[in-house]
């Protein structure tokens, strides 16, 4: 799974001119251009490059380079090789994004038809409950869980709630579709609120990865044990924020939560980036000064801050996780710091 939402591959893509090149990056920032720039020739390149990418199933690969055309069939992650069809890393939701703002931008009828194919794939993949598998068609171990890891599921919900509303840039797609996408919707919240845990009968948090059956907290990745998120968690209230008549259970849901991340923050800690005679390395430091951090995960019962690396093993001191893994993960950091200071208490304004 990503470390940051999207992947970072460079393509060389011709200009209009055909005599130079420029360099792009795929990434969600493509989400992010100025309207004008998605009728561009250089947006219209990248998008039929994401065009041939589309599996038959309906989704895209994640750690792809999507905005390079593929040179031969072989180039294009085939079914069983780790990479396709997945919502893990922004993949078929970023690409469906771009493209509706691409035939947004273009009027061109091409770019839509690949996005209603991935919407029915999305619908596809969710399980009866509400919840979405990392993969869909369903492979063995964790990628079949249920899915809130690098905020996968809240991807997937968000696309779909603008499908339902019906507003640009997704207006061409057919009642039926936006039909299926609220209901779809309906039941993620139920398996969102079924999933938050409690702790001494209060709603906290929830885990990166619940089990699609049982709705328990669930192991992913060695390094990534069943726990409270200090990450995942923020993008689950978010969306939960974003429901425009929340239900007293819903309300309930973002209450817990924010409680419970007011409740946990690290203090007089930071992580330092220092570089020695093995490379670069990250520690944590003493300081008293430094801004509160949140620990990716939460010992569950106990809400204490816990490290595991490859080895499966549970830890409590950072500093004692393999180096590999103290420099390629992200076991601290401030995700709930703007929600907590701004975007809560706008929305509890909203909701009174």
């Amino acid at each position: 799974m990503r470390q940051t939402l999207a992947l970072f591959c460079i393509a060389m893509l011709m200009s209009q001119g055909g005599s130079s090149s420029q360099a792009v990056t795929w990434s969600a920032d493509l989400l992010r251009k100025p309207p004008e720039w998605y009728g561009s020739a250089a947006a219209r390149a990248i998008a039929d490059s994401v065009l041939k990418y589309q599996s038959p199933q309906g989704a895209w690969p994640k750690n792809t380079n999507l905005a390079v055309p593929p040179r031969t069939p072989q180039d294009v992650p085939q079914a069983g090789d780790g990479l396709t069809n997945t919502i893990d890393n922004g993949a078929t939701t970023t690409p469906m994004q771009f493209l509706v703002l691409v035939a947004q931008a273009t009027g061109d009828a091409r770019y839509r038809a690949p996005v209603e194919r991935g919407l029915k794939y999305l619908l596809a993949a969710q399980y009866p409950n509400g919840g979405w598998p990392q993969f869909y068609p369903l492979r063995d171990g964790y990628y079949s869980r249920i899915t809130f890891n690098d905020d996968a599921m809240v991807h997937v919900l968000e696309l779909l709630r603008e499908v339902a509303g019906g507003r640009p840039p997704y207006g061409f797609v057919d009642a039926d579709l936006r039909r299926q996408s609220n209901a779809a919707i309906e039941r993620a919240v139920d398996v969102i609120l079924r999933t938050q845990i409690r702790q001494n009968g209060r709603l906290t948090a929830w885990c990166a990865q619940h089990d699609e059956t049982s709705l328990a907290p669930a192991w992913a990745r060695n390094f990534e044990p069943p726990s409270l998120s200090g990450s995942e968690t923020v993008g689950i209230v978010r969306f939960l924020m974003g429901i425009e008549r929340p239900s007293p259970a819903v309300v309930a849901a973002i209450e817990g939560a924010v409680a419970w991340l007011q409740a946990v923050p690290v203090k007089g800690k930071r992580v330092e980036e220092r570089t020695d005679a093995e490379g670069r390395d990250r520690r944590a430091v003493d300081d008293e000064a430094a801004e509160p951090l949140w620990a990716r995960f939460y010992e569950l019962g106990t809400n204490r801050p816990i490290f595991t690396g490859r080895d499966r093993v549970i830890r409590y001191d950072f500093n004692e996780i393999e180096r590999e893994r103290r420099v390629g993960y992200a076991y601290y950091g401030r995700w709930p710091a703007r929600l907590l200071a701004d975007e809560y208490p706008r929305w509890r304004a909203r909701v009174k």
